[in-house]
């Protein structure tokens, strides 16, 4: 049960969000968008060959357009998140030399764990390959995977929690919990769906 101080602290904290900036919404959008649609297209690939018959019948090729695809999405939803921090009011909590070397390690430590489970996975690998068919030899073991079961994932979440922090957001404390919740779900469907994928090729084998 909540007390009197907590929902004194929670109203405080929700005046330092201005809710009616566009730009605000605009990041939830990219946020919510972003894991949707890579979902829904990955599957209608996998049950229809729809990106792969673009591709003129090219399996890599189409995986190699649908990456493009996620990259520059990604691009544009972290451009959004960063102008929707921009434009939303500073916590004086957060303003101390200390948050930002949390801020710094945050971030550099998410965009470790997303470069370098880039490069374990190589293209196809990170860019949903298996749905088209490309799968991996082996499951990866080396870092970041030794580590954490999804470093592609707690990687992001960590580096906007970096950049919230870094701009002294509590808005951008808010999205990054979204971002969480957000990859979380996806992390529901997408782990049993290539789960699936990959008993499917043993079972052939």
């Amino acid at each position: 049960m909540s007390t009197p101080t907590d929902q004194s602290v929670l109203h405080q904290l929700c005046q330092l969000v201005d809710w009616h900036q566009p730009t605000l919404w605009y990041a939830v959008a990219c946020i919510l968008f972003n894991p949707l649609f890579w979902n829904i297209a990955a599957r209608q690939e996998y049950r229809h060959h729809w990106i792969t018959k673009l591709a003129c019948g090219n399996a890599y090729v189409g995986c190699y357009m649908l990456a493009i695809t996620i990259f520059s999405l990604g691009i544009f939803r972290d451009a959004v998140y960063n102008l929707a921090l921009d434009h939303q009011p500073t916590a004086a909590f957060l303003a101390y030399g200390e948050i930002k070397i949390v801020a710094a390690a945050l971030w550099a430590v998410g965009m470790l764990l997303v470069l370098t489970s880039t490069y374990q996975l190589g293209i196809t690998g990170t860019y949903l390959g298996d749905y088209f068919g490309i799968l991996m030899n082996a499951k990866v073991t080396k870092f970041p995977f030794n580590a954490t079961n999804n470093p592609m994932y707690q990687g992001s979440t960590l580096a906007f929690l970096g950049v919230a922090l870094w701009k002294e957001s509590v808005a951008g404390l808010i999205l990054s919990v979204l971002v969480f919740v957000v990859y979380s779900i996806a992390l529901h469907f997408e782990e049993p769906f290539t789960n699936m994928i990959y008993a499917k090729r043993e079972k052939s084998s």
